[in-house]
Parts: structure tokens; C-alpha cells; sequence
């Protein structure tokens, strides 16, 4: 069983990454945590509705909460901030850098919470929000093999240790294709998608037996080599074995499954004199095809099933 985890999404690297103002840093800033990919614009709860409420969520305000807020006295506004402030939520944004009631800003120092300003506009704020904590706190596993950029496509190349990996990615480099990560790939998934990174302290190397650790970086450019990418193909590098059947037409579609998400699958067989590199961009540019709709094994057999039907009808048709 491997092993899925969760990476909770830092508030201070959130802010950092979105240049948020502080209006009131929480004295559980640097340390604050989200778990949950969804926010929350708290319209009832500013009416009193609390059941459902959660308060794991970060909350933004706009421009429609504003607006109600407006029209209350001093003192409600005291009173619904005062109860919205005692939850524990990671922190309350305010968007389109709208002025913030005092209220507010003396209820969060009260309850000691971390209150943001966001220049954009509250759609703006709330989608890049959930993009990037889907991202950030999506499960994710690690996995034994080298991830290429290869015409546009993510490419996993999967295989017993030893059987050529970097081998093949060298040689892909050297074609113009670009690294994401070798020996330790890091897949996270973000709906039904797969997007693999390396790990920070091996990202841009690679390990060549017999030569040692090259920086891909250094060496070929940095158009070599990409933070991350979506995987769309996964390629199995396996030891040839005589007698043992493999497809020849391409007519099977395999699947591979990672984070219960489905990927179609190309075993290679390896022995000496095959051309590995060449291989996996055939079966790559092949997988973009499919994408497309058409598969070329099947419309070669196609035609060979009418070009033997015409033969048979032909020859029959001057039997008695």
C-alpha cells in the first residue's frame, strides 16, 4: 500500500505568494495552517446563521458584504464582528483593497486574527485562492522513476533501478525535450489530473552510472528543464523476455492507475541495439494521436479486414 499524504498550505507562504497587505498579524501567523482547498464568504453568518459553518476555511469579504455592513450602526456591526472574529478560521480577507471598518480591525485584534487585504476583485481573489490551495494540499505520492516534457506532453518513465531511465532522459535531453525530475517524482492530484515535480534538493540533476550527478541546468541550457508538468503518458521500461508475448499492432489500451486516476500505459521491452529515446517519442507523439481520436492500429487493421474481404468476394464471385 503506498503511501498517499497531505500537505496543509502555509498562510504566511499564501500571503507571500499573493502579496496580501497585513492589516492584523495573528500571533499564530508564521505558524497558521490550511487544510481545506475551499473559502467561505460569510453573508450569513453576518446575519447570525451559523450551523454548517467552518471555520477551517480562510473568509473573504467583497463587495456585496461591504455594502450590507454599511448600513448597520457602530454598535451591530461591533456585535457581528465580534461573534464572526471568535472562531478560529486561518484568517479573514478583505478584497478590492475596499476600506476597512474599524470594527473589524478592533475585533481581530481582540480575538488575535490574522486580517489580509487583497487588491484584486473578490471573484479574482476567491478562484486563484482555490487554485492554488488545490494544488498546494492535493494528495500526493512519490514515485521511483523520471519525469519528461516530451512535445508538450508529461511523460513517466517507470523501471527497475538499472534498466535505463536516465539513460533514455539523457538521450531525450540531447533530442530537445525538457527534465521535470529523475530518480524521485512527486505526483500530486488536482481534480482528475496529474502534475509531477521533483523534489526540491534533487530538481535539475540527474544520476548517470558511471559518470555520477550532472546538472541538466548547467549543461544543456535552461531550456532543458521545467518545474513541473502534467503527466499524460507513462512508459514501462522492462527487461526483454523471449517467448513472452507482446503487442505488436498497439491495438490493446492499457491503463496505469495513480491516485485513482486513470493513464494509459506503454510497456517497452529492453535489450541491446533498441533505441529507447526514439521509442518513447514514437509511443509519445502516438498518445497525442489517440488523444485526438485516431489510432492508427486500428485503422490498419481496418483496412486490412477490407482489403481480405474484397479478396474473398472476388475470388467467390465466379464460383458456382
Amino acid at each position: 500500500m503506498e503511501k498517499v499524504k497531505r500537505t496543509p498550505a502555509s498562510l504566511k507562504k499564501m500571503v507571500e505568494t499573493f502579496g496580501m497587505e497585513i492589516l492584523h498579524r495573528g500571533s499564530d501567523f508564521d505558524s497558521a495552517v490550511i487544510t481545506i482547498s475551499d473559502v467561505n464568504r460569510p453573508a450569513l453568518q453576518l446575519v447570525g446563521f451559523y450551523d454548517y459553518f467552518d471555520d477551517k476555511r480562510l473568509q473573504i469579504l467583497g463587495r456585496g458584504e461591504m455594502r450590507y455592513l454599511d448600513r448597520m450602526t457602530e454598535a451591530e456591526r461591533l456585535r457581528v464582528f465580534n461573534k464572526l472574529m471568535s472562531y478560529p478560521f486561518p484568517a479573514l480577507i478583505v478584497a478590492r483593497n475596499m476600506d476597512v471598518p474599524g470594527e473589524l480591525l478592533q475585533m481581530a485584534e481582540k480575538h488575535d486574527r490574522t486580517l489580509l487585504r487583497a487588491a484584486d476583485s473578490t471573484v479574482d481573489v476567491t478562484s486563484r485562492l482555490i487554485d492554488y490551495l488545490n494544488r498546494v494540499t492535493a494528495p500526493q505520492i512519490t514515485r521511483h522513476g523520471v519525469l519528461m516534457n516530451i512535445y508538450g506532453q508529461g511523460v513517466l518513465i517507470l523501471g527497475d533501478s538499472g534498466i535505463g531511465k536516465s539513460e533514455t532522459a539523457i538521450e531525450l535531453l540531447k533530442r530537445g525535450h525538457r527534465l521535470v525530475a529523475d530518480d524521485a517524482v512527486e505526483i500530486r492530484r488536482v481534480s482528475n489530473s496529474l502534475y509531477g515535480t521533483a523534489p526540491e534538493i534533487i530538481r535539475h540533476y540527474i544520476e548517470i552510472r558511471g559518470v555520477g550527478v550532472i546538472d541538466v541546468q548547467q549543461l544543456f541550457g535552461m531550456g532543458a528543464v521545467q518545474f513541473d508538468t502534467e503527466i499524460d503518458l507513462v512508459i514501462q521500461l522492462e527487461q526483454w523476455e523471449d517467448g513472452k508475448f507482446y503487442d505488436r499492432l498497439g491495438l490493446g489500451e492499457e491503463k496505469y492507475t495513480i491516485l485513482d486516476v486513470s493513464l494509459p500505459i506503454v510497456t517497452i521491452p529492453v535489450r541491446p541495439g533498441r533505441n529507447l529515446a526514439g521509442i518513447v517519442e514514437i509511443a509519445t507523439m502516438k498518445n497525442r494521436q489517440m488523444k485526438y481520436g485516431y489510432n492508427a492500429a486500428r485503422d490498419f487493421v481496418t483496412q486490412f479486414d477490407s482489403k481480405v474481404d474484397a479478396m474473398l468476394h472476388g475470388n467467390g464471385a465466379g464460383q458456382p
